[in-house]
């Protein structure tokens, strides 16, 4: 951990939407096993735990334990109170609870907003995997494709290899193609169901939700998605209709907190 930059903060997990006729409390365990808390201005509550340092380190395995328990204290605020809208790893205000209260208090209307927005709304994963075998299959009849294979098999090695090394650069193109076809096909049959979605491509998020893929197969679309609870079924079913193309994985998870889909919140005074 870095040493200290500031002598007293507030390190925020997510803000809440609080029942109007009842009192409420939340106490868990956090980052570095802190005492992760609620802080309310009217009905609108934010989870804090007191710091008084960054959360850095070079130690990756430390970094993916707090990492955890900042997943674990949203995930807890969102089974007690509904969707959260959650704060990224590390974000921390300078000053103690009265200066929480002070700031909550001077964007309520904007957490006010993004929690109705977003009410009842998880977030979902979305990885459609396939049998690389079988995609090459597929696209072995593409016309330029037989031409090329036809060459080489009536060509000298030298000229062989190049183009071995075209059919290869055609089939790589091929299979992006597919891959854009798929999100493609997958955005508009979906765009019905969700709130909203978004292409994650190659993008590090900080759901860590990316199991070990076999090497056998390939990734034809990973999106994130923005829906209903009540959606949850309904994307199942279409899903399990692309499931069912030969040699077609799907990994749907969630229900998530929508980090993906949480707007950013301006703090002049937070650290991250």
């Amino acid at each position: 951990m870095t040493e200290p930059s500031f002598e007293t903060g507030r390190y925020l997990y997510c803000v809440v939407q609080l029942p109007e006729t009842e009192s409420v409390e939340f106490s868990t365990v956090g980052v570095d096993d802190e005492q992760a808390y609620l802080l309310t201005a009217g009905t609108i509550g934010i989870v804090v735990h007191d710091c008084d340092t960054l959360y850095d380190s070079s130690n990756i395995d430390l970094v993916r334990k707090w990492l955890l328990a900042h997943q674990n204290v949203i995930d807890t605020a969102g089974e007690q109170f509904g969707t959260p809208v959650p704060f990224q790893f590390d974000t921390i205000l300078r000053g103690d609870d009265e200066r929480v209260r002070t700031w909550l208090e001077s964007e309520r209307n904007t957490f006010a907003s993004h929690l109705d927005a977003m009410a009842g709304c998880w977030e979902y994963r979305i990885d459609v995997l396939r049998d690389e075998a079988i995609v090459e299959e597929e696209l072995s009849d593409d016309e330029q494709l037989v031409e090329i294979d036809d060459r080489i098999a009536e060509s000298a090695s030298g000229t062989s290899h190049l183009l071995e090394k075209k059919y290869e650069q055609r089939l790589k193109t091929l299979k992006q193609e597919q891959r854009t076809d798929r999100t493609a096909g997958l955005t508009e049959q979906l765009s019905t169901i969700v709130h909203d979605l978004q292409d994650l491509g190659q993008k590090q998020t900080t759901l860590n939700t990316d199991a070990d893929i076999d090497e056998a197969l390939i990734r034809e679309a990973r999106l994130a998605i923005l829906a209903h609870e009540e959606r949850q079924d309904e994307i199942g079913d279409l899903l399990d209709d692309v499931a069912a193309e030969p040699g077609v994985e799907i990994r749907f998870t969630g229900p998530w907190p929508p980090y993906t889909f949480t707007p950013t919140i301006e703090n002049d005074s937070s650290e991250n």
